[in-house]
């Protein structure tokens, strides 16, 4: 099972949040993130950001970035969107 939080912050309070649970042992790591960003993006009514240098290096230190305004092409009127992986299964 993949499991990613999604919340929006804005002053330090959550606004919205979603867990989406991907749940397919054939798919790559990478598209459980990209499906996962998608679909909840979809459930929190937003428009899908833009993976900027910054996230990725975030993302692949910690499982876990956070979306600012910069990484939308809308306005947005919270501060960020964190995007954290909560549960992976890890196959060696």
């Amino acid at each position: 099972m993949f499991r990613v939080w999604m919340k929006l912050v804005k002053d330090t309070h959550l606004l919205k949040d979603t867990v989406v649970e991907i749940d397919d042992p054939d798919e790559t790591r990478t598209h459980k993130v990209y499906k996962a960003l998608e679909e909840g993006c979809h459930r929190l009514d937003l428009a899908i950001p833009i993976w900027l240098e910054l996230n990725k290096k975030d993302f692949i230190r910690h499982a876990k970035t956070r979306f600012t305004a910069d990484s939308f092409i809308e306005t947005i009127d919270f501060d960020y969107l964190e995007f954290h992986v909560i549960e992976e299964d890890l196959f060696y």
